[in-house]
């Protein structure tokens, strides 16, 4: 994008953005016909065979029908922002980062691989991180950003740990091989940790509670964005997750109950909090967080499925799945319509806040029209597609409360109960979208302009997805018979009759029931709603998950602030300090935790007196160097040890080494005395007698750490002497001096890097020598 969009100048860059979206599209609607016969495509590349790590792209009913949910709201919501976008903003970089993140999510929803989904896993929370600061002058887009990768690759880096877990249990990394062995390990001490891992990445990325905080601030991103991300697609990757992982942890009670009661809790609270926003997105955030709760409390109720099998009671709790499946459609069309239409309210009134809106029916009725469309089917009402897959989310909360396992027959009647309040409130609040920004007196006053219809172009779009949310509600098995039932094959393949016949109408029954009672309840609810919105502030300012992650943040801030303040002192034998004292408790501690330490002398020659007496004058130097009061006495004696070390090449009888040696440390001792000629005077640190006696404490610690190691190697080799493989270097290199030969062929890049590093260092003595210290450069006249 970067590269190409001034080539494409006068022409908008979306409208060759669009081409990739709408191509993807067609290429996974050919294969419609294919995966609805029950057949599976698998297309593998190499990447790191060796741990069984490979880019397996796999696609069967559910991955199906989530790459076509990613790529044709990708091509609408592309679309969209062609007439939404300002001709400021950067047009390279939107369209980079959302060409990046479809990419991210089909490689999440094809990926058989674990580590391979995970690496897209982790790309999604990178390119959404993008989008949403893509206006990076505002703070809350900045906030929000952060809080989202924050809190979604925490949950992130959990879940590959339990993909770690569950490669450990069964030694591979492919799902549909885990899929068919994993019965055969229910029993793994790693099962349940892993089980609890995954779902940690999973409710992170959709936002379940208690994590779903990082959703509303996400939406200070454009509305194209919030339209993409958070109704269609990265809000659905943990759903998926848990649908995808269902035929290996469904079917346990642990799993079942998880799934459910975080996805019940969450549909409710999401509910609950949509109703007192006054900021449209805002309440379409929470809202989305309650409809992502719903399907993840379908996914939840539908595992039991896997517990009976094929036959009637296995069909019976399959249909939740079925149900999620097709909400999870649903949801897409109904929610991406009402953030556009929020996108256009706010493009063409210039405010999105509920107070400052109202009677805006008459100046944008074709808004108006998809606005009602959007609401009524997110609140379940008869004539659009949300209606169908709402009663089914009843049906199967119904059927929940005589599922005769995991101890459902003792809390089970609050699975539909919590369910119905959760829709009473979503009723409210699709009502206070609708009647309370369209309906009552217009407040021209209170807003940026005055309110028109916006460009056809973007009306294009919301109206696509409006016709497809009545559309579903009257030809519903079209879907169902070409997606769904293959995506349910795909999560519960064992299970030939789960898939039912949609049909608008089954007669009174509970579900019906339900529904009349919503419709009922909510109206009076949204009528008197000035009454009883006041027990929204029973609850404390400071008393809300917002705040506890706010507090958070700040005290782990303040903590990393006063723990760098209090070991970064700027003192330089401090930081030694730290070093020798992590050195002495790791090492030393390694060697006597394992009981390794084993000195044996018995092989080793024996100390001629020549080698004594020159050990001990290299102690005294050493010793002497931390009393002297002067530079020339301290170089000296420096060189006294490097001469030293010389002296004992030449007892070992290693004359080529002793010659390196004193060649390098008379240059050494040379420009030492050059340096320091020009340095202060000799000062010697007061310190205390308390911090004089630690630090000869760390440095004996230190040495003595270091010498036991050495004679531990040097008592109990465990590998055989590399220099055997340098002893025909003749043969291998033509060189008769193995010494050369080692510097000048086997490490002759090294030898090179080593010559550079001494000649910038010779650079750098040479341009400190000819600096006249005390003498700056001249400054220009004109500074």
């Amino acid at each position: 994008m970067p590269l190409i969009h001034k080539r494409l100048e006068p022409f908008h860059l979306g409208w060759f953005v669009l081409l990739v979206p709408l191509v993807l599209f067609a290429l996974f609607v050919s294969q419609i016909p294919a995966i609805s016969n029950g057949d599976t495509l698998i297309q593998t590349i190499h990447w790191i065979p060796s741990i069984g790590i490979n880019f397996t792209a796999y696609l069967d009913g559910l991955g199906l029908i989530m790459a076509l949910l990613i790529t044709g709201m990708g091509s609408l919501v592309v679309l969209y922002s062609i007439y939404y976008l300002s001709p400021s903003d950067s047009f390279p970089h939107f369209y980079a980062y959302l060409l990046l993140f479809m990419g991210a999510m089909l490689g999440v929803v094809l990926s058989d691989n674990l580590i391979v989904l995970y690496v897209f896993w982790e790309l999604t929370s990178i390119s959404s991180f993008l989008l949403i600061a893509f206006w990076y002058h505002r703070k809350n887009s900045r906030y929000g950003a952060q809080k989202s990768l924050l809190i979604t690759v925490f949950g992130g880096l959990g879940m590959l740990a339990g993909f770690l877990m569950l490669h450990g249990i069964t030694g591979t990394f492919s799902i549909r091989e885990i899929i068919a062995v994993m019965v055969q390990y229910t029993d793994h001490g790693l099962f349940y940790p892993a089980m609890f891992l995954i779902l940690l990445g999973a409710f992170t990325k959709s936002a379940q509670f208690p994590f779903h905080i990082w959703l509303p601030d996400a939406m200070e991103a454009p509305t194209p964005v919030s339209a993409y991300l958070h109704s269609a697609t990265m809000v659905k990757a943990g759903l998926y997750l848990v649908a995808r992982f269902t035929p290996i942890f469904g079917g346990t009670a642990s799993w079942f109950w998880t799934v459910t009661i975080v996805g019940l809790i969450t549909l409710f609270w999401g509910a609950f909090c949509a109703v007192r926003q006054t900021d449209l997105k805002a309440l379409l955030a929470y809202s989305t967080i309650s409809q992502l709760g719903l399907i993840m409390s379908l996914l939840g109720l539908g595992s039991a499925a896997l517990h009976f099998g094929d036959g009637e009671q296995g069909a019976l709790y399959g249909l939740a799945i079925f149900a999620a499946l097709f909400h999870l459609v649903n949801h897409s069309t109904f929610k991406g319509a009402l953030f556009m239409v929020v996108g256009i309210i706010d493009h063409q009134v210039g405010t999105r806040d509920i107070r400052r809106l109202g009677g805006l029916m008459a100046a944008l009725p074709i808004t108006f029209t998809f606005a009602v469309i959007g609401s009524f089917s997110m609140a379940g009402l008869p004539f659009f597609n949300g209606f169908l897959s709402k009663e089914m989310f009843f049906a199967s909360t119904v059927n929940a409360v005589g599922l005769p396992l995991f101890g459902v027959p003792t809390w089970g009647l609050l699975i539909p109960l919590i369910a119905w309040i959760a829709s009473v409130f979503t009723f409210v609040y699709c009502m206070i979208f609708v009647f309370r920004t369209f309906f009552g007196t217009p407040q021209l006053k209170k807003v940026d302009r005055k309110p028109v219809e916006p460009t056809l172009g973007m009306l294009i779009s919301p109206a696509i997805l409006c016709v497809l949310i009545i559309g579903l509600f009257f030809a519903p098995n079209l879907l169902g018979d070409h997606l769904l039932k293959p995506a349910l094959q795909g999560i519960i393949p064992d299970i030939s009759g789960a898939a039912p016949q949609i049909s608008a109408w089954h007669g009174v029954n509970i579900e019906s029931l339900m529904t009349f009672g919503i419709i009922a309840v909510g109206t009076l609810l949204f009528l008197s709603l000035r009454r009883w919105i006041i027990i929204y502030r029973l609850q404390p300012a400071g008393w809300t998950f917002t705040a506890f992650y706010n507090a958070f943040l700040k005290g782990l801030k303040q903590t990393a602030n006063w723990t760098t303040t209090h070991y970064m002192t700027g003192h330089l034998p401090a930081y030694f300090s730290y070093i020798f004292l992590f050195f002495i408790v790791v090492a030393g501690g390694t060697f006597v935790y394992t009981d390794a330490l084993a000195i044996d002398f018995t092989n080793d020659s024996p100390i001629s007196l020549y080698e004594a007496l020159l050990t001990a004058v290299m102690a005294i130097a050493a010793i002497s160097i931390l009393f002297t009061k002067s530079h020339l006495s301290a170089i000296l004696l420096n060189g006294v040890l490097g001469f030293s070390i010389a002296i004992f090449f030449v007892l070992f009888r290693a004359p080529d080494l002793a010659l390196t040696q004193l060649v390098i440390e008379t240059v050494t001792t040379v420009l030492f005395l050059l340096c320091f000629h020009f340095l202060p005077e000799w000062t010697t640190e007061r310190s205390s007698k308390r911090i004089k006696v630690r630090n000869a404490v760390i440095a004996i610690g230190a040495g003595v750490t270091v010498t036991l190691i050495g004679l531990t190697v040097n008592s109990g080799p465990l590998f055989d002497s590399i220099s055997s493989y340098f002893e025909n270097s003749y043969e291998l290199t033509g060189g008769d001096n193995i010494v050369n030969s080692i510097l000048g062929d086997f490490r002759a890049f090294d030898t090179m890097l080593e010559s550079l590093v001494l000649f910038i260092a010779g650079l750098g003595v040479y341009t400190l020598i000819r600096l006249k210290l005390g003498k700056g450069p001249e400054k220009d006249e004109h500074q």
